[in-house]
């Protein structure tokens, strides 16, 4: 590799003397000697350094090596069928490999070999949080694994157990067997910052203890991993094998778990992703427990609210988590949320989008009693709700069979560009055509979506429709609230008026 000096010189170049023409006359400078104040002078100051906090953290980092059950495979097997060899008559083997064909086919032909495990090895990284042996690490370093072993700052191998894990959050609880007197890292209570230092640390590519540096880059970042989606973006490099490893402050508390990285080539560019240290601890402690994460659950569908939906309903600005449909028999339903509602605050808590209500509500115990602010109708007015308990992701609404398209004998062009006929099939209006120059194409909306209501009231008919538009103009509003369903799926449109 070819290395390029550059020389430091007093001199300035000469100047093109066009890019210095005024008005008045055209000054050339040749060759000016900088003035000695104006020289840098660099300070004999030995730069910051992360030494002494990566010598007291490095005894708590470890390498985790997993031993993973892959698949079930089958040994080599006999053909289905024994063939006797082509033998000349009186040969004296034609007598042998007669009875052995007939032994051989007589027991079913095919006999296969005892079914044996195969097995892969991956690495990862993780952190000692107590004395007594618990590390934390990424559930999927330790997904599906057989066996579980945690290489220790000095090279002492330990074998460790998995507690528990949560896939949601990517998060997963070790304990290390025999192990005492430890020493371990605690959390920081304090919310990291776009510009704090961190470092980084961890085992990259199998290679064991190594320590990279950077700054928090920015907060609350959505990788679409997850619903609970709130991760730190640090610029420390961050490469395969990190996942698990703690990110430090300067202070040598954790302030987030190394998760994910962004590479187009499979390698560190300079953007990895870290979950908060406020998430880690939650999920950490509530598995070290009973190995199991608790989250409340409102049972509700949501959707983000465009600038548009909140022009359609009267909301000064596009914020909160707009409900598309409550959960059938869930606890939303049950206290009286219904869909169309936007809920602003949970017990007081601003609510910015659909995913941070879903935050906010995992973070709640079940039983607990929460009071929504929701926007309706144009009024705020606020519900209580007790939670449930979160079991498993489910669809809130079911999938149903997608139905042949009704032959639009009689459609009705609007004109929002939708081309509208009662649905024969069910409810609603059926989307029968777009004009592809209107603001319906351009909102995504499609040949055989069904439009269940509009205004915030149900169509049935395209007299219907066009009374809900009437009515959103005579309020002096732009844009008109859809609601509609399409292969089973309900979601919120934004439809502004033409």
């Amino acid at each position: 590799m070819n290395i390029v000096k550059l020389p430091v010189t007093k001199k300035i170049a000469a100047i093109t003397a066009a890019a210095l023409i005024s008005s008045t006359a055209l000054v050339s400078v040749a060759s000016t000697t900088l003035p000695a104040q104006a020289q840098v002078s660099v300070p004999n100051v030995a730069p910051f350094s992360f030494a002494d906090l990566v010598e007291a953290v490095s005894p708590t980092v470890v390498s985790i090596r997993v031993k993973t059950k892959i698949v079930e495979t089958r040994g080599p097997r006999f053909d289905d069928r024994f063939e006797m060899p082509d033998l000349p008559d009186g040969h004296p083997f034609q007598d042998f490999f007669r009875n052995f064909e007939d032994r051989f086919n007589d027991r079913g032909g095919r006999q296969d070999r005892k079914q044996r495990p195969r097995f892969g090895q991956s690495m990862g990284s993780g952190f000692i949080i107590s004395a007594d042996g618990f590390v934390v690490t990424n559930n999927h370093v330790v997904e599906d694994a057989a066996e579980v072993v945690v290489v220790m700052h000095d090279g002492e191998e330990m074998d460790a157990k998995v507690i528990g894990t949560d896939p949601r959050t990517d998060l997963a609880l070790l304990k290390l067997e025999a192990a005492s007197d430890l020493q371990y890292v605690e959390f920081s209570e304090v919310e990291a910052r776009v510009g704090d230092w961190v470092v980084a640390m961890g085992n990259p590519f199998g290679l064991g203890g190594t320590v990279t540096a950077g700054i928090i880059s920015a907060r609350g970042r959505d990788i679409n991993a997850n619903a609970y989606d709130d991760f730190l973006q640090i610029d420390a490099a961050v490469n395969r094998g990190n996942s698990g490893g703690p990110a430090f402050d300067t202070t040598g508390k954790v302030v987030g778990v190394n998760t994910a990285i962004y590479s187009p080539n499979g390698g560190n560019v300079g953007i990895a992703f870290a979950i908060p240290a406020s998430v880690v601890k939650q999920v950490v402690f509530d598995l070290m427990d009973d190995g199991n994460v608790t989250r409340g659950y409102l049972g509700v569908s949501i959707q983000d609210v465009s600038p548009d939906i909140a022009s359609s309903v009267g909301l000064e600005r596009a914020t909160g988590a707009l409900v598309t449909e409550p959960r059938p028999d869930g606890p939303a339903q049950k206290a009286g949320v219904q869909s169309g509602d936007i809920i602003l605050r949970v017990n007081g808590d601003k609510i910015d989008d659909a995913r941070d209500l879903a935050r906010l509500i995992a973070q709640y115990d079940p039983e607990t009693e929460v009071t929504l602010n929701i926007w309706r109708s144009g009024e705020r007015i606020k519900v209580k709700v007790k939670l449930a308990q979160l079991e498993q992701e489910q669809a809130l609404v079911e999938t149903v069979p997608e139905e042949e398209m009704v032959d639009p004998t009689e459609p009705v062009e609007t004109e929002t560009g939708l081309v509208l006929i009662a649905n024969e099939e069910g409810e609603g209006l059926l989307v029968v055509d777009i004009d592809p120059d209107s603001a319906a194409a351009e909102k995504g909306f499609a040949p055989g979506d069904v439009i269940l209501e509009a205004n915030s009231e149900k169509v049935s008919s395209v007299a219907d429709f066009e009374d809900a538009l009437a009515a959103v103009k005579d309020a002096g509003r732009s844009t008109m609230l859809i609601k509609v369903n399409r292969d089973g799926n309900t979601r919120f449109v934004g439809l502004p008026l033409e």
